[in-house]
């Protein structure tokens, strides 16, 4: 009877050595996501499935309605109801953990007891590790093959812990190829049937892998192009959500990296403003500069204006510290935030400036569209671009170099140098002028009213003569912006201006959704076509639809300077002119100048040479170059067309405000 007692208790604490170890639940600070969960006694020696299975399932329960799930064949994603979900079963041991005996109340005598032992150790052991312990794989032996299934394949013949290393791999292996290639091996890699179960396991080992590995598959995943509404994206995202105390420096510029690529969505969302939080929190911590400019590009443009500035100031720090490539980055970081810091800035653009030879186009252009996007205006940097580019001009092609320009036109910078070489390689080289490139070139040169010299005139009939050569190909849209550009610049080729001015093409641009916008370039047309010296063109009379009037900015300290100048009654303001045209001052003076009349008197002068109408205008500096001394095409435009009208112009430049 005591023997079978003591065969009794033996069995129960065998049994009880298999029962679920005690977890703690410890409140996660942030208080964004679920509490986090501790296990007390866990260790990757000593770790049963059915313990992991049972504490797997409760933090991805409640994730996303209809969230994909991967389903084999066709490369298809089918999409299923997903709340709540449940752990996936555990089909093998990933962390087998040996019997223990109680020597005090086994059955079994001692002598027996010490051949069990020995016998358990010389054989059964052993056959038990070799049948469920996997042998740690090999990242860089995976990451040494050539195609993403070969990972798959390795993995089906032999699953072993991580898998993190078999999607790191694979990213590894895709970043070696071409876009062709790299497309066609995600296609076997979305149909080979090792794959769902590498996305299961993936799901299953996120709570119990380390932070690093967790955070590098979910860059491996999404760079991999698995979408990002599928179980496992969604459900690594919550994981990292509950872990995100974890993250060292080194895992937080991972974490930054995987927020800047993806879509917004719930769960990213969440993340986001987990990392903010703990941005905050550790600021002052984070000792490299790259981890800095990475978080600065991730916790994005509707951050807390305090959380910006403390960026800025942690920047400022370590600016003794920048490199060359930390100074390039900087304008991007700072753009991703939405956050202009201007003696940042102007600190970069001295170091990108004086280490500019060599410098790759494709960095000088990402810096060209952050100062854009900032609103950036710096003299200094821009010429110093503008300089380089001129002096390598034949290393680059003509398509970079004309995207440079397009960014200088944004930016109202006016390179003379630099327009009047690629004026010159247009004329030489017509061959690469295609129908986008052609609107493109002239609006960058109509806007920036860059016309002078022999040169010019060459350069406009070439591009007259590309764009003829398109006319059979060109939407209305187009062909009207290529024309208006042309009447910027006072040149009138006849081919798509009577193109343009056909009864079918003016219809279909005034019931565009840009209509507005087509009407007031319409309106340009007609009056250049009868204020310019058009060549050989009869005059067509467009009816076209009337404009709300545009507002008028009242000029109060202009008016009072002319009142105290002139007196009361010497000028009148707001003055419309036909041809949509608009004045702000005008004033009338004898035909010598020499003398202001009243308009009481201009009024009783009949004849026109006896007068001279002088106009005002207060423009904004937006309407002149960046050196603010050469005018943009509209205003060149204006003006012309008032000195064809008899008036004198004068500028009166707009202080900011």
């Amino acid at each position: 009877m005591s023997n079978r007692a003591g065969s009794f208790l033996w069995n129960l604490r065998q049994f009880s050595a298999l029962s679920p170890t005690s977890r703690t639940v410890r409140p996660n600070p942030l208080g964004f996501c679920r509490p986090e969960i501790v296990y007390s006694n866990w260790s990757p020696g000593n770790h049963p499935s059915n313990d992991f299975a049972g504490k797997t399932q409760s933090p991805i329960r409640y994730l996303f309605q209809d969230a994909s799930v991967f389903k084999p064949g066709d490369d298809v994603f089918q999409t299923k109801g997903t709340s709540p979900v449940t752990a996936l079963p555990v089909n093998r041991l990933f962390c087998p953990r040996r019997l223990s005996f109680d020597s005090e109340h086994s059955p079994v005598p001692e002598d027996g007891l010490k051949k069990m032992h020995f016998d358990h150790e010389a054989s059964d052991e052993d056959v038990l590790t070799r049948e469920t312990k996997p042998t740690p794989v090999n990242f860089k032996k995976l990451s040494q093959g050539n195609s993403l299934s070969d990972v798959l394949d390795a993995f089906a013949n032999a699953p072993s812990f991580p898998s993190s290393n078999y999607f790191s791999a694979m990213w590894t292996i895709a970043k070696r190829m071409s876009d062709d290639q790299r497309r066609f091996e995600k296609q076997l890699m979305f149909s080979h049937p090792a794959f769902t179960q590498l996305c299961e396991h993936m799901m299953r080992e996120a709570k119990i892998m380390f932070c690093d590995h967790l955070l590098f598959s979910l860059y491996a995943v999404v760079r991999l192009g698995i979408p990002q509404n599928t179980l496992l994206v969604q459900t690594l995202l919550r994981v990292v959500q509950e872990r995100i105390n974890e993250c060292d420096e080194k895992c937080l510029s991972v974490l930054s990296i995987i927020l800047e690529v993806m879509e917004p969505c719930k769960n990213v969302d969440v993340l986001r403003s987990g990392l903010r939080i703990l941005v905050d929190q550790q600021i002052w911590k984070i000792e490299r500069v790259f981890t800095l400019q990475a978080v600065m590009k991730s916790i994005g443009k509707d951050a807390p204006i305090s959380l910006k500035k403390k960026l800025e100031m942690k920047a400022l720090r370590e600016l003794h510290r920048f490199s060359v490539l930390n100074s390039q980055r900087m304008f991007e970081a700072l753009a991703a935030m939405d956050h202009r810091s201007d003696v940042l800035l102007d600190e970069c653009s001295k170091m990108v400036i004086g280490n500019i030879n060599g410098c790759p186009l494709k960095i000088l252009i990402n810096i060209l569209q952050s100062c854009r996007d900032l609103r950036y205006r710096n003299l200094y940097l821009f010429k110093g671009i503008a300089d380089y580019v001129a002096t390598t001009f034949d290393v680059w092609k003509l398509r970079q170099v004309l995207f440079v320009l397009i960014l200088f036109e944004n930016l109202a910078f006016r390179h003379t140098d630099l327009m009047d070489l690629f004026m010159k390689k247009v004329v030489d080289e017509r061959g690469f002028l295609n129908m986008k490139s052609i609107v493109s070139i002239l609006h960058v040169y109509a806007s920036l009213n860059h016309l002078h010299g022999g040169p010019a005139r060459e350069f406009l009939d070439a591009m007259g003569a590309a764009l003829t050569g398109y006319l059979h190909h060109i939407s209305s849209e187009n062909l009207l912006n290529a024309v208006c550009s042309f009447c910027l610049m006072n040149h009138f080729p006849l081919a798509p201006i009577n193109q343009l001015l056909q009864k079918d093409i003016i219809d279909d641009l005034l019931m565009s959704d840009k209509k507005e916008r087509n009407v007031y370039k319409l309106q340009i047309l007609a009056a250049c076509l009868k204020l310019d010296d058009v060549p050989c063109h009869k005059a067509v009379d467009l009816v076209l639809p009337s404009l709300p009037p545009a507002p008028l900015y009242p000029n109060a300290k202009v008016a009072e300077v002319l009142s105290s100048l002139l007196g009361e009654g010497y000028f009148l303001e707001n003055v419309q002119l036909p041809h949509n045209h608009h004045i702000d001052f005008e004033i009338r003076m004898d035909s010598n100048r020499s003398e202001v009349l009243p308009l009481s008197d201009a009024n009783v002068v009949t004849s026109a040479t006896d007068i001279q109408r002088v106009a005002v205008l207060c423009v904004p500096r937006s309407t002149y170059c960046l050196d603010l001394t050469h005018p943009r095409g509209f205003l060149a435009m204006k003006m012309r067309h008032l000195k064809v009208m008899g008036f004198h112009v004068i500028l009166v430049r707009k202080k900011l405000r």
